[in-house]
């Protein structure tokens, strides 16, 4: 399946997304409403457990275009800050989404990879948020998921310095999860094949008692983690896995 600035291959239950916008993968208004449009039917297909998002050639995403974003008016922020409803439908689709970070990651795409549950980065690829260098910063929901994830002091040295890290030191700055080199393309279908075996409406429903709740505090929270106890025991996949676990095999979950 083909769309402009991308294509959607599927292998068994995994569909992986495939960036091909210009030489480094940049993002413009264009692609931003054909995957606003596309990436639905992908991630509410019951067929598919894993969702992957990756690039082409060497590069992941290589940010917003800069002819584009030369152009500072209200209008065009505006057409390029839809890249976070991008970002929300990976966040909240109800199944595992892995960031195949294949190349450098950088700027959008270092905002695109933090929406994802699974970052995977190419021992080759640098991973940051450069937009300081050009007087601007990341507005499209990179300078809010950025402190959410590794604090607000660490996150703000990163944007203000507009640094590029290393994979390894991404790594170690807890941006991604796994670095791969060599191997890369079979650690990314390993990963998404091992989690498209999980339960997953379970999964959706972890990633929404997380994210719907973070905001609240603790005993709000906690009161209302039962509306998704109760939403899980409607499942199928809880009365297979409890049972595999009493028949000492391994649970077969179909992922609802």
């Amino acid at each position: 399946m083909t769309e402009p600035g991308f294509r959607i291959d599927y292998d068994g239950p995994v569909a992986t997304v495939v960036l091909d916008h210009g030489p480094v993968n940049t993002v413009d208004p264009p692609l931003i409403e054909a995957l606003i449009e596309v990436l639905p039917t992908v991630t509410e297909d019951p067929a598919v457990r894993a969702v992957v998002i990756r690039g082409k050639g060497k590069v992941f995403v290589g940010g917003a275009d800069i002819r584009v974003m030369r152009r500072l008016d209200p209008d065009t922020y505006t057409a390029m800050r839809r890249w976070t409803v991008v970002q929300q439908l990976l966040v909240r689709a109800p199944k595992p989404v892995i960031a195949a970070l294949n190349g450098h990651t950088l700027g959008g795409g270092a905002e695109l990879a933090l929406a994802c549950d699974l970052r995977i980065l190419h021992e080759r690829a640098t991973f940051g948020f450069p937009e300081s260098n050009l007087g601007i910063f990341p507005g499209a929901g990179g300078s809010q998921r950025l402190p959410r994830l590794i604090g607000p002091h660490r996150a703000k040295r990163l944007m203000i310095d507009g640094t590029r890290l290393s994979a390894a030191e991404a790594l170690d700055q807890g941006l991604v999860d796994i670095v791969a080199g060599a191997d890369f393309d079979e650690v990314v279908r390993c990963e998404a094949i091992r989690l498209a075996t999980r339960p997953t409406a379970t999964v959706g429903l972890i990633k929404r008692v997380v994210d719907d709740n973070l905001e609240l505090p603790l005993d709000a929270a906690i009161d209302r983690e039962a509306t998704y106890v109760r939403a899980n025991l409607d499942l199928a996949d809880p009365a297979e896995g409890l049972q595999a676990f009493l028949d000492k095999r391994e649970p077969r979950f179909e992922g609802r």
